[in-house]
């Protein structure tokens, strides 16, 4: 059987920046300790973002967003989130890989995602 894949050129992945500090200029990072706990990186598509920040990030008080070239790593899509296919990475994330590092401000009601989210992250059909 086929695994199930979503064509994306982008992933993103949130984390707070206080782990973004202590990672950068790393080689490789090997995911949050929900990560490690699962045995994957977690990722989300571009139209999955706004959805993974409301459920695991809301009382977060500062959080970075990477954008990762989804040609620069190997990805595995599998049923999530009422079915919906996520994005997930089963070894270390290569630093190199990530385009994009953007601080995301909280404002009143929450954190900004930027208007630039998915500009990069077109479908590839």
């Amino acid at each position: 059987m086929d695994e199930p894949k979503r064509f994306e050129s982008h992933v993103y992945k949130l984390l707070e920046r206080a782990d973004w500090e202590s990672i950068e200029g790393q080689a490789e990072w090997d995911g949050s300790e929900v990560d490690r706990r699962d045995g994957f990186i977690h990722f989300s598509a571009a139209d999955q973002v706004a959805e993974t920040l409301r459920k695991h990030f809301a009382t977060a008080s500062e959080l970075v967003l990477l954008s990762v070239s989804t040609s620069t790593v190997s990805l595995t899509w599998e049923p999530s989130r009422g079915g919906a296919l996520f994005p997930h990475l089963y070894g270390p994330l290569p630093l190199g890989a990530i385009d994009r590092v953007e601080h995301l401000p909280r404002g009143p009601s929450g954190h900004e995602l930027p208007p630039t989210l998915g500009l990069d992250s077109q479908r590839r059909e």
